[in-house]
């Protein structure tokens, strides 16, 4: 249902061009009321008479920057925020500490001339922060994975790990994804019995830097993956950035590989693309599917092939989403063998590989 009001956004950046572009940008969409801040300071004195719906928060300002403004905001009025970040190691760094305090999704921050480079990118903008100021806030929770409900065993009490499986895990994410990753992957035990995809939408230069961190948070190590690589169980493998990921039968067993991103799809690394390739390799009825929160609908026609194949399934649910665009498509139709909360996925996933 379509909003009779439009949805108000502060845009909060040091550099007055980058905070003109912005609003005419998201002005003649007619559907924003718009008003801008220089810095974090300057921000948080005007969210409590202006009420925003959706702040977007530059990084790196002076007086104060977006990351002590964003803990201001979470801790005494949380609102949906979209970071604006550059495309570096150091900002991709400061992009995952936000969404670990609360920020539901960022924006890439243009080098060379931010007018055109702006441009270039005003679709995907506006659909972000739409999406954003729809979005259910997950406070923090104290640093660290969440704990899993006890639908299985613990890892730690695990005394010995199943025999390998034929198969794969698949696991596509968008918006809230890092952070939905963060309580899911970390409660995996070693020696997992199959091994585990995950497509998240990011950018390159934050894969890698995501694929370090999630490998010093789980039990089972964390590759990104560069080049092709054969699968095998008990690893993680994370898709590439700004390209696909897909499987392929090889000599010397089944191999991941990153390959050019298909412009036919909007969002990548591409769900669809990697389960549909797994359906090439796999039965469906040895793969399980996995889809989390994030806008769109990539990944739930390919994940509803693997339910009707008799694989196994997974929709996130609308209470710990993020964004219930992508599970809601694969729950649409009827492609989720089980709808769960975040926090309770893991442990089904032990469950169903014997733990």
């Amino acid at each position: 249902m379509a909003r009779s009001t439009p949805i108000k956004l502060l845009i909060v950046d040091d550099s007055a061009l980058m905070r003109r572009k912005l609003r005419e940008i998201f002005q003649r969409t007619g559907d924003f009321e718009v008003r801008a801040a220089r810095n974090g300071a300057d921000a948080l004195e005007q969210i409590p008479e202006f009420g925003p719906d959706v702040i977007s928060l530059d990084i790196h300002m002076p007086a104060m920057d977006g990351l002590t403004c964003l803990s201001h905001i979470m801790a005494d009025r949380p609102t949906p925020v979209v970071m604006v970040s550059s495309l570096t190691e150091e900002g991709a760094l400061a992009t995952l500490e936000a969404l670990e305090l609360g920020a539901v999704d960022y924006l890439p921050k243009p080098g060379g001339t931010v007018s055109l480079n702006m441009e270039d990118i005003a679709g995907q903008l506006v659909a972000k922060v739409r999406a954003a100021a729809r979005a259910r806030i997950r406070h923090r929770n104290g640093g660290g994975p969440a704990a899993p409900e006890p639908d299985g065993a613990a890892a730690a009490d695990t005394p010995s790990a199943p025999p390998a499986m034929e198969g794969a895990l698949l696991v596509g994410v968008s918006t809230g994804g890092p952070k939905t990753l963060e309580m899911i992957l970390p409660h995996l035990p070693a020696g997992f019995p199959l091994p585990v995809l995950v497509a998240q939408h990011m950018p390159a230069s934050f894969t890698r830097v995501f694929a370090a961190r999630m490998d010093q948070r789980c039990a089972l190590p964390v590759r990104e993956v560069t080049g092709p690589a054969v699968i095998e169980p008990g690893r993680i493998y994370l898709a590439k950035g700004d390209a696909d990921l897909v499987l392929r039968r090889r000599p010397k067993g089944i191999s991941a590989l990153p390959v050019p991103a298909d412009p036919q799809t909007a969002w990548h690394p591409s769900v669809d693309r990697l389960v549909d390739s797994a359906l090439d390799v796999f039965p469906g009825r040895q793969l399980v599917g996995v889809l989390l929160t994030g806008m769109g609908d990539d990944g739930a026609a390919a994940m509803a092939r693997i339910h009707s194949s008799g694989g196994r399934t997974i929709a996130e649910s609308e209470e710990s989403s993020i964004v219930f665009g992508m599970p809601r498509e694969l729950i649409q139709r009827d492609g989720a063998g089980a709808v769960l909360p975040a926090h309770r996925i893991a442990g089904r996933l032990r469950d169903w590989a014997g733990y």
